[in-house]
């Protein structure tokens, strides 16, 4: 069933990746650092945080991860009787610090331990210490992260920008990566295609009048309303307009790259979104992931917001197949 949620996560996950990656290809400052416009949109973004986490479980724990490009902030979430699990790490979308898994935290901590970080360069927690200006340096810190967490292997899952974040970092041939899950990943089975670029060029625009931006957001997101009212559609919100990420445009990844990836892996795309070709990224994932255990998943009327959506039958999927991959560990 479909929430009302879904219109916070289509501004988080359809909007703001090709959005900030227009604004960023425009305006990007090469060798500075991504951070917060002032001071007070600083303070601003903050308590727009403070409130959406407040909708999340309570974290177990929360610490700070310090890595060659800055300090990371990562939570984990877990209930009683999950430890012996092999943990699953969640990479968010462009923009979406760690409470945009509201809809999703709840039942995947009810199998093992979750762990979620509020991404380098991007609106957050997280701080900024060192330029980030290729797919390398966003896989170093990325596995800095990893290196850090006590157990000895995890699951990787990744959102949109997350996917491509996630399959990134295992092509640095991070050694503690069991699996990974990629949840209608951007610039990993396909482009974006052109259209969805042209159409987001006057939501990038401030000048461009509300009506007309608002008209192309509706079309970014499949169609659907915007609401900025909800805790996490302020917070993203918030995040756009007072922060400015100064990371490099990600490197599609190739054919090629997906046949090396020695793990399983997981493709679940959505069979409406506007962020790549459906279908043909469907045919790209399953001629090329060669793992035995990888397999591909279409989720038929979700848009890019698919986590928002159906966030039951996308924990259902994940948990399965993780279990399976355990399984296959342990023989």
């Amino acid at each position: 069933m479909k929430r009302k949620w879904i219109k916070s996560v289509i501004i988080i996950v359809g909007i703001s990746f090709v959005v900030l990656t227009i604004i960023g290809l425009l305006f990007r400052d090469d060798d500075k650092l991504g951070g917060f416009i002032t001071d007070e949109g600083e303070r601003e973004f903050t308590q727009a945080y403070d409130t959406a986490m407040k909708d999340l479980p309570n974290p177990t724990k929360e610490f700070w991860v310090e890595t060659e490009f800055g300090k990371v902030k990562v939570y984990k979430f877990s209930e009683e009787g999950t430890e012996s699990k092999i943990p699953l790490l969640l990479l968010p979308g462009k923009s979406a610090p760690t409470p945009m898994w509201e809809p999703n935290l709840k039942d995947l901590m009810e199998d093992r331990p979750i762990y979620t970080i509020d991404l380098l360069g991007e609106p957050g927690l997280s701080v900024q210490t060192k330029s980030i200006v290729t797919a390398n340096d966003q896989a170093v810190w990325l596995n800095n992260v990893i290196e850090h967490l006590p157990e000895e292997t995890i699951h990787l899952a990744g959102l949109s920008f997350g996917g491509w974040n996630a399959v990134n970092v295992t092509l640095y041939e991070s050694t503690k990566i069991a699996s990974l899950s990629l949840i209608d990943p951007v610039y990993v089975f396909g482009p974006i295609p052109l259209k969805m670029i042209l159409a987001s060029i006057p939501a990038s625009i401030p000048a461009v009048p509300q009506s007309i931006r608002e008209k192309m957001l509706s079309y970014i997101a499949g169609g659907a309303e915007t609401d900025g009212s909800e805790p996490i559609s302020k917070l993203i919100e918030t995040s756009m307009r007072t922060y400015k990420s100064k990371l490099p445009l990600p490197e599609k990844i190739t054919e090629e790259q997906l046949k090396e990836l020695k793990m399983p892996v997981l493709g679940i795309l959505a069979e409406d979104s506007t962020m790549h070709h459906s279908q043909e990224s469907m045919d790209v994932g399953l001629e090329n992931l060669k793992h035995p255990l990888s397999h591909m998943v279409m989720f038929s009327n979700a848009s890019h917001a698919i986590n928002g959506e159906y966030p039951e039958k996308l924990a259902k999927n994940i948990v399965d197949f993780l279990h399976e991959v355990d399984i296959n560990m342990n023989k």
